[in-house]
């Protein structure tokens, strides 16, 4: 067989991807011709790519070829993707050709691009969604996602043009694209010019004609509900009418929480964050506040649940900061851990325990693991060169190293690992290197440290994640992450290190180490359940009765999925496994990076005294939180996203709902008859409810707070069409409506309360508490929308939910986490170490010099200004900024700041 291709040609990317796919099944010649040459002679124009068969005949149209491929390589036929090859043919090939035409042709951008493929991207994701299945027709990847991938990949592989809040055909595309026939037909028609590439190709092609049905309009289109059956309706409504009774009997509460033979045990941990840093927003969403989502939810569905987390304690980052703050490592550990808790105890992060590694547990249990490894001959000794910085009379941990990356060039690479190409690195391997506390040249000098033989544990890791993996809800990137190590092959990893802080290493010869914290990192998560309790061993040696969850950032992949699933299937002890790896892109901070040397970013600390309560911040972190691609906090945004969704949306519609039963039927729920539309709207709503579930047993947690906002966008139409405020100055028929009208929307509200929990548990308490929410009902989230509050049913005081922000109030905000909070963070350190005369500290050297170098430039910028004898005002507003700057760096020398000599008043 023979295919034709032409680079810039389209259809040349499924049909690539689906021949790799096949790869081994037949003998394939590949041959790349140019877009006007003619290869079927029988053809009347030329076409691009075809197929030749041994038999001499020709394949030329796009999904022919692919089909070919995939029935090589054992397909079987089905309808569902014989349905999806037909839509494409005729629904999404003319929207896409024209998006394309204007994009790289006429240079169009945004929704001039966007309008034409909008309506059927979203026909994808709601296909996805609905069916809650990872591809177009089933579990496994099938013809029709080869295809529709390959049409959608020229406009999609620009983030701009993937709608952020389609998040399941995000995750599609994201996964279909990470894949390596798929990378190698991307690379192979677009050759790293992106949609660029097709400009040669879409030039020749006739201008499409106006999109009948599809013109871009400014106007908001009303949400399509879907079709109901008779049978949809009728299920709905006979939930409904069994209300409270249908709810299943409360789990009784254990203390401490065990496994359950027969019940679905769900054991969830977030990346233990390091004890010496204060987590930002970033981290907070990439692991415990996703976590704690999912914690709640499953608590709601009456899992068997435990949610674990705990600080991070050893290693050089701790000595260092405790080096920094003239404390001991176990001071600082000390410090530190109780600002971790105090900083997730504000945020409402729902703990069964939150523990610390520097325990006894943490060193028996690490020993033990190491032992058996140790004993199995999968453990390596060699001499490692390592960088040791000679003014710190140290050597240099990983991450104190920073210097230029080998392999791309960028300026700041760690280390161990490179965060711009993801590549890991060996320090020594770091093109100018500087010692980051420093910043100093370090030496290389040679010591003796052990290794895991991770080659020698390859076959089983990957046994294990065939096994795995398919079925589970892996995210994307963590899929990619895993399969890119694998494919480069695993190399022995160094698990000791020149440190004190540290779990010892119980091996002779080896007494002034300890174990490199990635290693007894991940096994914090075993010491952390011992110390809550002594029968821990039934969480983590128990993978028959135990669903492990573990959420974290894509940089924590390789270590949860690789480097700690070694060690355990090496130790031979039947360990607990992660069956679901859920990790998060970064979130970055407006136009930047948070950085709290800079000031730049709202920490943790931080965000209670913004005036913000708690779960304002809960939901919009989830809001943007960062499942598919990177995102960004925007103070505008939150502002928006607060006055629309939960002001104008949510808060509106459960204080309206609230206030009519208060209003016009004395606080008690009214009778209610319901009409046909009625027992629509009912359903809808019992099937978002669903979607809702559907989604949270997937980890789409983004996703599943739509349907929430969904559910009340819903009532708020279903109150405004049927305007009960008006109705009930009506005749006994009208009065009655208001009644029903009134009655379902409170139900509603009380539904929503219960959905509301794992993202804004305050929130979801007080709303439970005006409608008076009977306990059974507070504590189960049912599949059904159930009447849970019947006629005559008597609610609380109901009150407003939300609070407006306001512009000039976050605008000062806006203002102050742009680097004006250097000074308070420098303050509060000041006030926080015991060990300084006059309550002052220091802050690190590098700190101090920048901040020497900002007086310096301010100062001439307030002299130039004076020579210049310029506006009073101007020189007025750059003096306060120079004595701002002198005051924070009095501050981070350690020095008591200067009251004000201001004039005296006469």
């Amino acid at each position: 067989m023979r295919l034709f291709v032409s680079e810039g040609a389209p259809g040349s990317l499924p049909v690539l991807a689906a021949a790799g796919r096949a790869q081994g099944r037949a003998e394939l010649l590949i041959s790349t011709v140019g877009p006007e040459e003619c290869v079927v002679p029988f053809l009347t124009r030329p076409k691009v790519p075809v197929l030749q068969l041994d038999s001499g005949n020709y394949l030329f149209s796009t999904s022919a070829i692919c089909r070919y491929f995939f029935l090589l390589s054992g397909w079987e036929q089905d309808d569902l993707t014989n349905q999806w090859l037909e839509w494409e043919a005729t629904e999404l090939q003319p929207a896409l050709s024209a998006a394309l035409y204007y994009l790289v042709v006429q240079g169009k951008k945004g929704e001039d691009v966007l309008g034409p493929v909008r309506r059927a991207l979203t026909h994808i994701d709601h296909s996805l969604s609905r069916r809650s299945c990872p591809f177009l027709a089933g579990e496994t990847e099938s013809l029709a996602d080869i295809v529709l991938w390959g049409a959608l990949y020229p406009l999609l592989q620009d983030p701009s043009y993937l709608p952020e809040e389609l998040g399941a055909l995000h995750s599609w595309f994201q996964t279909l694209s990470s894949q390596e026939p798929c990378q190698r037909a991307a690379e192979t028609v677009l050759k790293q010019q992106g949609v660029l590439a097709l400009r040669p190709y879409l030039q020749k092609q006739p201008q499409p004609s106006s999109l009948e049905g599809r013109l871009v309009s400014n106007e908001p289109e009303e949400e399509e509900l879907a079709t109901l059956s008779e049978e949809e309706i009728a299920v709905a409504v006979a939930a409904w009418e069994k209300g409270l009774e249908s709810l299943p009997p409360l789990r009784p509460q254990q203390n401490p929480v065990l496994p359950v033979a027969g019940e679905r045990n769900v054991l969830i941990t977030s990346a233990l964050p390091y004890v010496n840093n204060v987590p930002h927003l970033g981290n907070i969403i990439g692991c415990v506040l996703s976590a704690d989502v999912f914690a709640r939810y499953s608590r709601l569905c009456q899992w068997n649940t435990l949610y674990l987390c705990g600080t991070d304690e050893y290693g050089t980052a701790t000595e260092t900061k405790a080096m920094e703050e003239g404390l001991t490592p176990q001071e600082i550990c000390d410090k530190y851990h109780v600002i971790h808790a105090d900083i997730y105890r504000w945020f409402n992060i729902s703990f069964d325990f939150f523990g610390r590694t520097t325990t006894p547990q943490q060193t028996k249990i690490t020993q033990d693991i190491f032992q058996r490894l140790l004993a199995r001959g999968f453990v390596l000794q060699d001499t490692v060169e390592q960088l040791r910085c000679e003014h710190c009379a140290r050597f240099l941990a990983d991450r104190f190293v920073e210097g230029v990356c080998p392999f791309c060039g960028y300026e700041e690479a760690r280390g161990d690992q490179c965060d711009k190409c993801g590549k890991l690195i060996n320090a020594i391997e770091l093109k100018k290197p500087q010692c980051k506390v420093c910043r100093s040249c370090p030496v290389v000098k040679s010591s003796q440290h052990l290794f895991l033989d991770l080659p020698k544990l390859a076959a089983r890791v990957e046994e294990w994640l065939e096994k795995t993996l398919p079925g589970s809800d892996w995210t994307a990137n963590a899929r990619f992450i895993i399969r890119s190590w694998l494919r480069d092959g695993l190399k022995p990893r160094c698990i000791t290190r020149d440190l004190k802080w540290g779990t010892p290493v119980p091996l002779e010869g080896f007494e002034d180490k300890v174990f490199y914290v990635w290693f007894d990192a991940t096994i914090g998560y075993l010491s952390i359940t011992a110390n809550y309790t002594d029968q821990w061993e039934k969480w983590w040696k128990n993978p028959e009765q135990v669903n492990l969850y573990q959420f974290m950032a894509k940089d924590n992949v390789p270590f949860h999925g690789i480097v700690f699933p070694s060690s355990a299937l090496g130790a031979e002890d039947n360990y607990t496994l992660v069956s679901h790896l859920i990790a998060t892109e970064y979130l970055n901070y407006e136009d930047g990076k948070f950085s709290k040397s800079r000031g730049v970013g709202v920490f943790g600390d931080m965000a209670q005294d913004t005036g913000i309560p708690a779960d304002i911040w809960r939901f919009y972190l989830l809001y943007i939180r960062p499942e598919g691609q990177d995102s960004a906090f925007s103070w505008t945004d939150m502002l928006f996203k607060n006055n629309s969704e939960l002001l104008n949306n949510l808060g509106n519609f459960i204080n309206r709902a609230g206030m009519f039963v208060s209003k016009f039927f004395g606080g008690f729920v009214p009778e209610m008859v319901l009409t046909s539309d009625d027992q629509r709207l009912l359903t809808h709503i019992t099937l978002e409810l669903q979607h809702y579930h559907q989604l949270l047993e997937k980890v789409r947690i983004r996703d599943a707070l739509r349907s929430i906002l969904t559910i009340s966008r819903h009532g708020n139409q279903y109150i405004q069409v049927n305007e009960p405020w008006k109705r009930i100055k009506g005749g006994e028929a009208d009065r009655q409506r208001a009644g029903t009208v009134t009655g379902l929307a409170v139900n509603i509200a009380a539904l929503l309360s219960v959905m509301l929990q794992p993202y804004m548990p305050t929130v979801s308490a007080t709303i439970q508490a005006q409608l008076q929410l009977p306990p059974p009902a507070c504590s189960i989230l049912p599949t059904n929308f159930l009447c849970t509050l019947p006629a005559g049913h008597q609610i609380g005081t109901v009150s407003p939910l939300f609070q407006k922000l306001e512009n000039d109030q976050i605008e000062s905000l806006k203002q102050r986490f742009s680097g004006g909070q250097l000074e308070e963070s420098l303050a509060l350190k000041a006030k926080a170490s015991p060990k300084t005369a006059a309550g002052l500290t220091t802050a690190g050297p590098q700190q101090i010099q920048a901040l020497t170098e900002e007086v310096t430039k301010q100062g001439n910028i307030v002299r130039e200004l004076k020579a210049q004898k310029a506006d009073k005002n101007q020189i007025a507003a750059e003096v306060a900024k120079l004595l701002d700057l002198k005051k924070q760096l009095a501050l981070a020398e350690g020095k008591p700041l200067e009251t004000s000599k201001g004039k005296k008043k006469k």
